[in-house]
């Protein structure tokens, strides 16, 4: 049953590496039963640059979960991000040789498995291929065409690609860490899971996820995923501006940006001040709280534009009724939201990982750094694409359909061995008694 099933989740990210351990209940929910995390020092903006450090941290948070739930951990589901993620639409068909047959399964599949032949650029290989609008014979937006008649099957299709040696060092370090990948999952993707509900989905949503190195998107409408992007840009820059702006240290800059830090300048009392340490025999530094927030405002309306140019460039800016939902580390800076609104003209909220979570004990997991990690989890119990699971239940369905079928004929053909035997032995007698 699927409440007893576990998958684990590993998001390798810039800032951190955390693991979960999940289950589903018997409500449908899924129950955390252990979380472990590390400090990332060997990935820059999503992509892995220190092997071996990597992998000592990937360890650290795969123990650390595996003693909280219990539970040795083999395989996992592992997220990725970067730059050098892209995603584009193919066009595909296929022709099937029956009129009067109804399409399938099958060639859903056979036209999906045709995309994952097309030719790629060097260097590049493809992570997921997801279909939009289905065509059956000229007539197009149809969603589902499993059922329908007809000759001619066409798809548009979005596929992601990400750089083969980004995708080699990651299935190395998670290899030498003990561990095999189920499935390798890009990270706004993951996060759409955990934090977006099907309404929004429907309306039509674009979801930002601030990372450490990274800000994913992906925009969400009538239920199927229609733009991905990753722009290099996440709370890590803005740590290293207040560094630099302010001349501190890396880990005050990231102190001062997570306790004190606005998102907006006009909402920072401009005679706060936070005095901090000196360096050795150095009198302390006082710093500008409203200073401070024009360092961090700076750098986000950046990061919200680059948004937003991506929102237009996917042709859906004006269909977005769900508006912009804002998940990891980077949202849970103070103002984030109304800074997203005042600047895109678009509604706002911030996502949690807790909709689709049931009790837990470890309570941290509800925030939004979480997200993409939940998510890993949730891709293995749901398909990213909710026709898949369809899909795949029309799969089972009819292989059961072929079982009894077989059954059946197996049957068939043993009464019919027993009666021509039976003829047979009585053929015999009456051959014997002379009687035919």
């Amino acid at each position: 049953m699927q409440h007893n099933k576990i998958v684990v989740g590993l998001d390798i990210g810039t800032t951190k590496i955390c693991a979960i351990v999940g289950t589903k209940n018997e409500y449908g929910k899924l129950e955390v039963l252990g979380m472990g995390k590390a400090v990332s020092d060997g990935v820059i903006r999503g992509i892995v640059t220190n092997i071996d450090k990597t992998i000592i941290a990937i360890e650290k948070a795969i123990a650390e979960a595996g003693e909280q739930s219990g539970i040795e951990i083999n395989v996992v589901n592992v997220g990725i991000a970067g730059q050098h993620i892209k995603s584009s639409v193919h066009h595909g068909s296929i022709t099937r040789d029956r009129v009067d047959d109804e399409i399938t399964v099958e060639d859903i599949s056979r036209l999906t498995n045709d995309i994952h032949k097309i030719v790629m650029p060097p260097g590049c290989e493809i992570i997921h291929v997801m279909p939009q609008d289905y065509i059956v014979d000229y007539e197009d937006g149809i969603k589902d065409p499993v059922g329908m008649s007809g000759v001619k099957l066409e798809a548009d299709f979005h596929v992601i690609t990400a750089q083969t040696n980004a995708i080699r060092n990651i299935n190395k370090c998670v290899k030498r860490g003990g561990l095999e990948i189920e499935h390798l999952i890009l990270e706004p993707l993951a996060s759409s899971l955990s934090v977006l509900s099907d309404e929004e989905k429907e309306a039509g949503v674009c979801l930002v996820d601030i990372g450490g190195g990274t800000t994913d998107i992906a925009i969400f409408h009538d239920n199927i995923i229609r733009h991905t992007a990753v722009i290099p840009f996440g709370g890590n820059i803005i740590t290293t501006d207040i560094k630099e702006g302010l001349k501190v240290m890396q880990n005050q800059a990231e102190l001062l940006k997570t306790k004190f830090g606005k998102a907006i300048a006009e909402e920072a009392n401009p005679n706060e001040i936070v005095s901090i340490p000196g360096l050795r025999n150095r009198p302390p530094k006082e710093i500008s709280i409203r200073n401070l927030a024009h360092i961090i405002e700076a750098r986000m309306e950046e990061i919200i534009e680059l948004v937003h140019a991506e929102i237009i460039t996917s042709g859906y800016a004006n269909k977005l009724a769900g508006g912009i939902v804002i998940t990891g580390g980077g949202s849970m800076l103070a103002y984030v939201q109304q800074l997203f609104e005042y600047m895109t003209g678009m509604d706002a909220r911030i996502g949690y990982p807790n909709e689709h979570l049931g009790k837990s004990k470890i309570e941290a997991i509800k925030s939004p750094m979480y997200a993409t990690t939940v998510g890993l989890v949730l891709s293995g119990f749901r398909a990213l694409d909710e026709r898949e699971n369809r899909y795949n239940e029309t799969k089972a369905s009819g292989m059961g359909v072929k079982k009894e079928f077989k059954g059946q004929k197996k049957g068939a053909e043993f009464f019919s061995k027993l009666i021509d035997k039976t003829k047979g032995l009585l053929m015999d007698d009456f051959h014997d008694k002379g009687e035919y």
